[in-house]
């Protein structure tokens, strides 16, 4: 059976009985979550945002429509639109290292030799230090460049799949993928 199959079995038990959606929530809860985290760079916020884009998704699943967007693609839009709300009414606070330390966000220490966590801690916060100045140049770029290159670079997501999330076509996600890493890296 083809994952679309899948997902259709899936859509048709839901419709039949809402507490199936508690499959759908279990297998895509922790994708969604963690692109919200990498956009918004806030645990708690993030929270937030899967929680209502699964509330949403639960209200609106008897009038989803198969028309070859994956289930995925549609909890996606649903998340970006959330995110993009948030960003919009700002209703966001600036994070720290400590308190993604505090909310679990980040596992930097594991126990080993104290050179090898010393070294292996270096480098996290190194790739955190990164990640987190790419995060502040993005959030200067408009919100098209931004919702692109989270979803290709920070969910892996194809141009088919990224063009089903934003509703674009193939040509035009290429185009701001393309010019939105141009621009990330003229403000580096």
């Amino acid at each position: 059976m083809t994952e679309p199959e899948k997902e259709q079995l899936l859509l048709e038990k839901i419709r039949r009985d809402p507490k199936e959606f508690g499959v759908l929530f279990d297998l895509y809860y922790n994708r969604i979550f963690g692109y919200a985290l990498r956009r918004t760079l806030n645990y708690d916020l993030s929270k937030d945002i899967t929680a209502e884009t699964f509330l949403k998704a639960f209200l609106k699943i008897k009038d989803f429509k198969w028309k070859g967007i994956s289930v995925s693609s549609w909890l996606y839009k649903i998340s970006t639109n959330e995110i993009n709300y948030y960003y919009r009414k700002k209703k966001y606070s600036a994070v720290s290292l400590d308190s993604l330390l505090e909310n679990d966000a980040f596992d930097l220490i594991k126990k080993e030799s104290l050179e090898e966590e010393s070294d292996k801690i270096e480098k996290e916060l190194k790739d955190h230090n990164d990640f987190i100045l790419i995060q502040k140049k993005l959030e200067m770029m408009p919100e098209k460049y931004q919702e692109v290159i989270a979803l290709k670079y920070f969910e892996e997501k194809s141009i088919l799949e990224i063009s089903e999330i934003l509703g674009k076509k193939d040509g035009t996600i290429k185009s701001l993928i393309s010019r939105g890493i141009q621009k990330l890296r003229d403000s580096v």
